[in-house]
């Protein structure tokens, strides 16, 4: 597979890295012939720096590795998309992703609601888990145990039913928001990750496509 890369005249190729799960984009960076076998040997990212003409490990200082889940080339094969699952920020600045300041966004878009929030809310969830601060509404529900969290879900269900009976579609959308926030709290009481619950969806889907 190496051997089919189409380098630039420097041996590097573009790569691109993609959150696996929600599909952002974390980072652009450059591999050579070794960066990418030691890739796919390890399965986490290595990259050639080019200012520092050294191969580098993600995550090798920070923590904050990349375990590759797929890699795929570009049509001419002269850049990879690598979906990889985050052990933390992709940016040197902290940042989930280096593509975080925005120098453009369009009409149509400016209303759209970023669907990133749910894996930004399910970190915050287990931040509040293990930090517990003080006077913090999840801390709360968690150190109340699953019961008191359970009741919750099912008010807030009780709430978005309500909402919709009445055909508010203001209180629809702020209960439902409660009910997403709940669902989170339980799923990581549960230690069950919300990937799995999109995996769930993501294969019913796969399996009721028509066969061509």
């Amino acid at each position: 597979m190496i051997d089919q890369v189409q380098f630039n005249d420097q041996g590097l190729v573009p790569a691109i890295i993609q959150d696996s799960e929600t599909k952002e984009v974390l980072t652009l960076a450059y591999m050579n012939k070794e960066s990418l076998a030691k890739t796919i040997e390890t399965g986490e990212t290595w990259f050639f720096s080019r200012s520092r003409k050294e191969l580098w490990h993600k995550g090798e200082t920070s923590g904050h590795t990349q375990k590759v889940v797929e890699m795929k080339w570009d049509c001419d094969q002269d850049a990879i998309l690598v979906q990889v699952l985050p052990n933390g920020v992709a940016c040197h600045k902290g940042e989930v992703s280096c593509f975080h300041e925005t120098i453009y966004t369009g009409e149509e878009q400016a209303e759209i609601a970023d669907y990133q929030i749910l894996k930004r809310l399910e970190e915050v969830i287990a931040e509040r888990e293990q930090a517990r601060p003080e006077g913090a509404y999840t801390t709360y529900l968690f150190e109340s145990g699953v019961d008191k969290i359970l009741k919750k879900v099912g008010e807030e269900s009780a709430e978005v039913i309500i909402a919709a009976k009445n055909r508010d579609r203001e209180e629809l959308k702020w209960e439902s928001a409660d009910l997403l926030y709940h669902l989170m709290v339980l799923l990581r009481e549960q230690e069950l990750p919300f990937a799995e619950v999109l995996n769930v969806l993501n294969k019913r889907h796969e399996e009721k496509k028509p066969v061509s």
